[in-house]
């Protein structure tokens, strides 16, 4: 059992690696049962460790056996267990999506998809920054050459676009860490939370330079205003399978903000206790107010998919800035319905554009759908579960949230955001209904194929997690106050991590 901390970023790598040499590399049925396979066992493997921290607490797996603060240590605490869980099961549903063929657009498809696996389960189980930064650019380096998996022109220029603003973002990233270790002595995230409310006066304002270059690349991660203009183009340009896995990559800069700026910069921080709210309240209504106005502005359904991620990451900042338990519990909840919403949507949007003809995913008036009501049905349960309309996930997401906000002067600047932006996606979805099946020819287009059987699977996989967030709602949210609960608690989600550092 200790070793299955390590595993969701053992198995991937093993296998990927595998991927690239002969007899895997040249057969494609092998290829596809062998990542279909890990990742059915990385989803179970990912519920198993979910139900230990249940039962016995955070794990820790230390590398080498070089305990902390001076070794690598992997931390599975309730909340990246959580999120490892999320990412393994939305790997397992893209990856039956691009068996389809999708998966046949360009080479070592199949081995970069479960590197960009490992790159993701290694960031929500660090435990130390310096690490985190290397599994940044392990899923950022596989996502490079996904991005313009199956070629075209759109695809090369957003992946331009997203390389250069990304290895801006990684250069930071090291500045910021070369300026904390520079003044705590460590990387360690459970050792630097000890560290920073120790810190001396005088160098307290170096520590916050630090913080602030390591807010701006979180930031860029995770689509933050002003850093959100790379999302909208990259998303919608890449194939479905990986657009579809690219809903979780905004919340691993989304995960990395709670975890610096409640574990390290917390409560007991001291002069940089909770500093970084100050910066998070006006960027995060200010990221959902310019996605939601992207999301009306929208002119095809990928697009629109990709605006909704920018405001689901502006709804996520909110939480993080109020600073609570509520909020956090608010936000892992809202984090697994939005990533399987999105990823959902995504994924439904290219089976529109295959279906469409000429017209591909654009909202105007075309030829009708080959299905029109399986896609239809679909579409209606994400528009109605994004919008927050109960009695669906989005709705106790939303409400989670908006009832952190404890303080009247809170509630009147997040309420009114919060509803103006369902209000506008109950726009832009109606819009897009009345485009794609209400307007369009009464009789089928039965000339065009219709999607294939893994592609349906994929999809309804997805759509599931609306009901079933509902119907397992109260161990869900139960769950998740718990680990909102430990993450703010230092006793619990720092001292247990250092056993060799007197506290």
């Amino acid at each position: 059992m200790q070793h299955w901390t390590i595993l969701p970023i053992l198995l991937p790598l093993l296998v990927a690696s595998a991927m690239l040499l002969p007899p895997l590399s040249s057969r494609l049925n092998w290829l596809r049962t062998a990542s279909v396979s890990t990742l059915f066992v990385m989803t179970i493997l990912a519920a198993t460790q979910v139900a230990t921290v249940i039962d016995e607490g955070s794990q820790m797996y230390v590398l080498g056996g070089w305990t902390p603060p001076f070794g690598i240590a992997l931390v599975a605490d309730k909340m990246s267990a959580l999120l490892v869980l999320l990412t393994s099961f939305l790997g397992l549903a893209c990856m039956v999506y691009a068996c389809a063929g999708h998966d046949k657009g360009g080479e070592y498809f199949h081995p970069l998809f479960l590197f960009q696996i490992m790159g993701i389960n290694g960031a929500f189980l660090t435990g130390d920054l310096f690490n985190l930064f290397v599994f940044f650019e392990v899923l950022l380096i596989a996502s490079y050459a996904l991005l313009v998996h199956a070629g075209g022109k759109n695809k090369t220029q957003a992946a331009v676009h997203y390389v250069v603003i990304n290895l801006l973002g990684s250069s930071l990233f090291l500045f910021g860490l070369g300026i904390l270790y520079g003044t705590l002595g460590t990387l360690n995230i459970a050792d630097m939370a000890v560290k920073i409310g120790q810190l001396p006066h005088n160098e307290t304002i170096i520590a916050k330079i630090g913080a602030l270059l390591l807010l701006i690349v979180f930031g860029l991660k995770s689509a933050m205003l002003p850093l959100q203009f790379w999302l909208p183009k990259t998303y919608s340009s890449a194939s479905a399978p990986v657009a579809a896995l690219f809903a979780i990559m905004t919340k691993v800069g989304i995960y990395s903000i709670f975890r610096v700026f409640t574990v390290i910069f917390g409560d007991n921080a001291g002069e940089l206790a909770n500093f970084a709210s100050g910066w998070l309240w006006p960027l995060a209504l200010l990221t959902i107010s310019i996605g939601s106005l992207g999301v009306l502005a929208s002119p095809t359904l990928k697009l629109l998919s990709a605006n909704l991620v920018v405001v689901s990451a502006g709804t996520l900042l909110v939480a993080a800035a109020l600073h609570s338990e509520l909020a956090t519990a608010g936000a892992m909840y809202y984090i697994i319905h939005s990533t399987l919403v999105t990823a959902g949507l995504f994924l439904l949007a290219d089976i529109v554009a295959k279906q469409r003809g000429q017209a591909e995913d654009r909202l105007v008036h075309s030829r009708a759908l080959a299905q029109p009501r399986l896609i239809g049905f679909g579409f209606a349960i994400i528009a109605l579960t994004f919008i927050g309309m109960p009695p669906f996930s989005g709705f106790i997401g939303k409400v989670m949230i908006l009832n952190a906000a404890e303080t009247m002067t809170t509630r009147l600047w997040i309420w009114p955001v919060l509803l103006m932006s369902s209000l506008i996606a109950l726009i832009a979805f109606s819009r897009a209904t009345a485009r794609l099946f209400w307007k369009a020819p009464n009789s089928k287009n039965t000339a065009l194929e219709s999607a294939h059987s893994f592609e349906v699977t994929a999809i309804i996989l997805l759509i599931l997690g609306a009901p079933l967030l509902v119907i397992f709602g109260g161990p869900i949210t139960d769950y998740v106050i718990q680990a909102a609960a430990d993450l703010h608690n230092m006793n619990v989600s720092v001292h247990p991590l250092l056993p060799e550092v007197s506290l």
